[in-house]
């Protein structure tokens, strides 16, 4: 079986890339490898996230599957008066969103290699922002939006970025039946933006 972006450890060649990007109108270089998530640059699906999320600038925030960093990243700089966590299975991963703090001159964050929430679960934020492992099946997914549940405070929120074809109905399904308000906040190009309040 073929390693994917999931994997804890992976074994796959070092291929170590250099992307620059504008999110929101901050200049970012984020270095990148194979064995993550949209190596050759920050996907459509995440951008879209970026630019879509509202974020108060006190905020305590959650990026689930961070990959080599783009979400969390962007939202440290969005909250300079908060802090934000970022969690991700995969070690390449982990390693990359440090370096890439460091390069773009982010320290209000924290960056723990987590299966999944486990790692954070006695904590809670005003908002968990995920850009959720598709090929790691529904039942993975789901399990994002049930934990984060636990993890948020009253009233906090959780974006997901999801693609139509990708089983974005079910989703919302299953957030509904979590949540107390879920809405579409954007589509475009196949992508939804879902915000689900607790």
């Amino acid at each position: 079986m073929s390693e994917h972006y999931y994997t804890q450890r992976p074994t796959v060649k070092h291929d170590v890339n250099v992307a620059q990007e504008e999110l929101r109108g901050r200049k970012y270089t984020f270095l990148t490898d194979a064995g993550v998530f949209s190596k050759k640059g920050v996907d459509y699906g995440s951008k879209h996230l970026i630019e879509t999320m509202q974020l108060k600038e006190n905020a305590k925030v959650l990026d689930v599957g961070c990959g080599y960093g783009p979400i969390g990243l962007s939202a440290a700089v969005m909250c300079p008066k908060g802090h934000v966590t970022m969690v991700d299975i995969n070690e390449r991963a982990i390693e990359l969103s440090t370096e890439n703090a460091r390069r773009n001159g982010i320290t209000n964050v924290s960056i723990l290699q987590s299966d999944l929430l486990e790692q954070v679960k006695e904590q809670r934020f005003d908002a968990v922002l995920t850009n959720p492992p598709i090929r790691a099946g529904k039942e993975v997914v789901h399990r994002i939006f049930t934990d984060a549940y636990d993890c948020l405070v009253d009233g906090g929120s959780i974006w997901v970025v999801i693609q139509k074809k990708q089983g974005a109905p079910s989703a919302m399904k299953k957030l509904e039946s979590i949540y107390s308000e879920v809405i579409e906040v954007s589509k475009d190009k196949g992508y939804k933006i879902l915000k689900a309040t607790k």
